[in-house]
């Protein structure tokens, strides 16, 4: 009886931790991924970024195009600038926050 009690209560630790893991990511909503990701570039917390994402881009708009549901469509890539930074998202949801002052200094060339 005892190894059964293990294995009970192992599975439902792991069941238990399993589904707070799934309800995180799908509360995780991608304007705060891009938020956080800023406030990562900059050395901040997200509280401190200025201006609020929300006055750069409709935020609630942003979350909706990647809150699929029953298969709708989800944009292949969605780019904005807030700051100095470029930020994509893929149709996966992944956010790249990219320095935008780099970005163009690159593609400046002398012919």
């Amino acid at each position: 009886m005892g190894c059964l009690t293990h294995v009970i209560r192992g599975t439902v630790d792991f069941i238990y931790r399993y589904l707070a893991a799934v309800i995180v990511q799908s509360t995780h909503s991608v304007s705060l991924t891009v938020v956080e990701e800023i406030a990562k570039q900059e050395g901040v917390s997200p509280e401190e970024l200025r201006p609020p994402l929300h006055y750069v881009i409709d935020t609630d708009a942003l979350d909706s195009l990647f809150q699929s549901v029953d298969g709708e469509r989800v944009p292949s890539t969605v780019k904005f600038t807030y700051n100095d930074y470029m930020v994509s998202i893929d149709e996966t949801g992944d956010v790249n926050v990219v320095d935008h002052t780099s970005v163009t200094e690159a593609d400046k060339t002398v012919v």
